[in-house]
């Protein structure tokens, strides 16, 4: 038979009824059954051994069944049940060919697969073909009645059946007009259909709620073969479009989709095999359930292998994504919406219930990504807040009201990112990330403002500490009764200014007045622990501050020149006076006085350690006398206010007064070495004497010019000896010390003379400079006084440029 079409088959279950599931796949992917959705229909025929139903089928469908060969006599020849795909006809049909019944090969009581293989094609069918013959309509024991009973009694365990057509095909129509046979024919199909036990529930169902009954007629194929063809063509064309409204089998209901076709039908006919009644609802949920799922799970794992999500993926590990959203969007949509069209077909319910687990496994399968995203997106936003923050500030606008514009503009920044990232099947809320954001934000506010109040602080704090430290250490140095108040005014009047500054400062932070009167009264503080600190720090140092004052006020004159001892002053005064002032700066250094309490600190130092009757009255009654400095407090000063307790007042003292007793003894030394220093000449009485009883020696030497020359000259060396030796200086410190000074001197000195006075004999009388003689003779006869003819001597000799010049001249002369 040439068709021009392509025909392929497999048998579905074989003999043994064992179903064919590793033959069904590959022929539903050969006839693309899964491509048809609910567009398909499953014709099959069942009828009595060698009643030419592969013959039917070949014909009607070009299909290729094995035919039985008439010419080696009548046998089986379709085993189990074949299923090919009907070639040519629109929509897709299948068509399956089942066992023949009544059978020799079975024998006669194994009726068990006829059963099983009838009930499969009413569950799977929306067409069954019965073929039989002509001659057996109207007999009561016909080969058809068994058959109809079979397939009555199945129907009956199918909970709820779908509705089936059934055509029944009358084979080698004699002369009876089928008009005629028909009528017959429903009358036995109706018979049977009552004859067959119903449950409850179908008691008076009719035939009608399940079967379509058909009825044609077909001439014999061996005797009018060219008729049966032409019959046969005219019956096919009844099977295009056989599922359309008014079609053979358009009001089929229960219908499998394509995809699930294989597994539903494997899954009937194992429920079949266990011989279980077959709850064909239950069994059409239970199929959804499984192809639902497998489309799912397809539909998951492409969407993990989707180009475009690997990549958005990617790039979100990375940063944020613009329009992340909408990418992530049309993926999602683009892989439920394939899920929705493979899987329109099944259960509603339980291809909704699917799809929500889809939803749900690809959601969270995103959302990492999605909180990936956020995490981007909120981290970058807290460093656009932090520059623009920062920038704002830089710009000298008010801290708070920086920290509330930067903080809500960057809040609906935030919200704008999120709303650009916002995946439209899930319902996710973003608000703990947000939340996040704002509690870091608030954080870095509250850090940066802590910074900012701690910078304003400290640079106030460092602006009283560099106007405070130095003039109260100066005030303090130069200790006075003016001091301490002076200390007051100048705390009071840079405290004044920095807490107004600091408080103009600190009205950009919008704080409140609690937080604001402390942070004030805090710098106030600061101020007197700053004037404080200094004077414990000063108070440390008062003993070399002490031992400072009493050397400036002792050593100096009232114009601030190194005081020189010539006998004339009066050491005990200036002693007394140095002493005292030392004392001021002890009282000062003694105590705190910033408040406005009096002490008598001053006075009490005073009568304990300067009063020479108080302390000679001490001294005689040292036993039982009350010492005013034996204690460790100040009257009418606290604790906190005392830096130095009277016990260290005293102390301090004697180790001042053991330390400046050495100043006061050089000064008495020096005072008596001046003394002696001028008391050199003799006595007036000596000189009288020395003038009468030398009056013949001074003539003498007046008569004889050449005496006087040589006293001359010795007077010269004598005058250069005492200024080289200093004999002056050296008795300064005493006669013994004196002429053990000069013992070691003596004699490296006139050695030196001598050298000096060979070298310039050895000299060329042309490099002496030329020298007015004439000058210096008139000079020394005008009756210069003898102290500078002593000093010009003194200069001659140690200068041997000029003063061996006028030696030589005079030897000349």
């Amino acid at each position: 038979m040439a068709t021009g079409y392509e025909c392929c088959s497999i048998q579905l279950i074989d003999g043994d009824g064992s179903f064919n599931d590793t033959g069904i796949e590959p022929f539903i992917k050969e006839v693309k059954l899964h491509e048809c959705g609910l567009s398909y229909a499953v014709v099959s025929i069942m009828g009595p051994q060698s009643s030419g139903k592969s013959t039917l089928l070949n014909h009607l469908f070009y299909t290729n069944f094995r035919e039985m060969d008439a010419f080696k006599g009548r046998s089986q020849t379709t085993k189990g049940i074949w299923m090919a795909k009907c070639a040519g006809i629109e929509p897709c049909t299948l068509v399956m060919d089942l066992e023949g019944t009544d059978g020799r090969e079975r024998g006669e009581d194994d009726t068990a697969f006829e059963k099983q293989s009838a009930l499969f094609a009413l569950a799977v069918s929306d067409i069954v073909l019965i073929n039989m013959w002509c001659h057996d309509i109207g007999r009561e024991q016909a080969a058809n009645k068994p058959l109809l009973k079979t397939v009555f009694q199945v129907m009956m365990r199918l909970f709820s059946p779908r509705k089936t057509t059934l055509m029944f095909v009358i084979r080698d129509k004699t002369r009876t007009p089928l008009e005629n046979l028909e009528p017959v024919l429903r009358e036995d199909i109706q018979k049977i259909w009552d004859s067959v036990p119903k449950p409850h529930a179908h008691k008076e169902t009719p035939l009608s709620e399940f079967f379509n009954v058909e009825v044609v007629a077909l001439s014999s194929y061996e005797e009018k073969e060219e008729q049966f063809k032409e019959q046969v063509a005219n019956l096919r064309q009844r099977f295009f479009h056989s599922i359309a409204p008014g079609g053979i089998a358009g009001d089929r209901r229960g219908v499998v989709p394509a995809s699930g076709f294989s597994f539903s039908a494997q899954q009937i006919w194992k429920v079949i095999k266990e011989n279980k009644d077959l709850d064909l609802p239950a069994h059409k949920v239970m199929v959804a359930t499984v192809r639902c799922e497998e489309i799912a799970n397809q539909k998951f794992v492409a969407f993990t292998a989707n180009e475009n999500w690997c990549l958005l993926e990617e790039a979100v590990q990375s940063g944020p994504v613009s329009g992340f959203g909408k990418k992530l969007n049309s993926i999602l949509y683009a892989s439920l919406s394939e899920y929705d069209a493979e899987a329109t077909y099944f259960d509603e319910g339980v291809r909704s219930a699917k799809r929500k687990q889809l939803e749900e496994k690809l959601l969270q399968l995103v959302q990492p990504a999605h909180q990936s995203l956020l995490g981007h997106l909120r981290s970058g936003t807290l460093e656009k807040f932090k520059e623009a923050f920062e920038k704002a500030l830089n710009e000298g606008e008010g801290f708070s009201l920086a920290a509330r514009n930067c903080t809500e503009s960057h809040i609906s920044l935030f919200d704008e990112g999120y709303s650009d990232s916002v995946v439209e099947l899930a319902n996710w809320d973003c608000s703990k990330v947000r939340d996040k954001l704002r509690r870091d934000i608030d954080a870095h506010v509250a850090s940066v403002r802590a910074a900012k109040l701690s910078e304003l602080t400290s640079s106030y704090e460092a602006k009283l500490n560099e106007a405070l430290a130095g003039p109260v250490e100066a005030l303090l140095d130069g200790a006075a009764n003016e001091t301490w108040p002076s200390i007051k005014k100048l705390l009071q009047r840079e405290t004044e200014s920095a807490v107004s500054g600091l408080s103009s400062a600190l009205s950009g932070f919008d704080m409140d007045a609690e937080a604001k009167e402390k942070m004030l009264s805090s710098l106030q503080d600061y101020a007197r622990g700053v004037v404080e600190a200094k004077a414990r720090e000063e108070a440390g140092r008062v003993l070399i501050r002490m031992k400072d004052r009493f050397s400036t006020l002792f050593s100096h004159d009232s114009d601030s020149m190194p005081r020189v001892w010539t006998g004339k002053e009066d050491i005990r005064a200036i002693t007394k006076t140095a002493r005292s002032a030392s004392l001021k700066l002890l009282s000062v250094m003694a105590a705190i006085r910033l408040d406005d309490t009096v002490d008598n600190i001053e006075n009490t130092l005073i009568s304990a350690l300067v009063d020479t009757k108080n302390n000679a009255a001490v001294t005689d009654r040292s036993i039982t006398t009350f010492d005013p400095l034996a204690s460790s407090t100040w009257e009418q000063v606290p604790p906190a206010k005392t830096l130095i307790t009277p016990v260290q007042c005293k102390s301090l003292w004697r180790q001042f007064r053991a330390e400046t007793e050495y100043s006061v003894t050089q000064a008495i030394s020096a005072q008596e070495a001046s003394k002696r220093n001028n008391n050199w000449m003799p006595p007036p009485w000596a000189i009288v004497a020395l003038v009468v009883l030398g009056f013949n020696e001074f003539m003498t030497l007046l008569r004889n010019p050449f005496y006087l020359g040589v006293i001359f000259v010795g007077y010269l060396i004598v005058k250069a000896l005492w200024v080289q030796l200093d004999i002056s200086g050296e008795f300064r410190h005493g006669v013994l010390p004196g002429l053990l000074s000069i013992s070691t001197k003596f004699l490296p000195t006139v050695m030196d003379l001598l050298r000096k006075l060979a070298e310039q004999g050895q000299s060329p009388a042309t490099n002496y400079p030329q020298t007015n003689l004439g000058a210096e003779s008139k000079s020394f006869q005008n009756g210069s006084t003898s102290s500078s003819m002593s000093s010009s001597a003194s200069s001659g000799v140690t200068a041997p440029t000029n003063g061996i010049e006028y030696s030589s001249h005079s030897r000349e002369e």
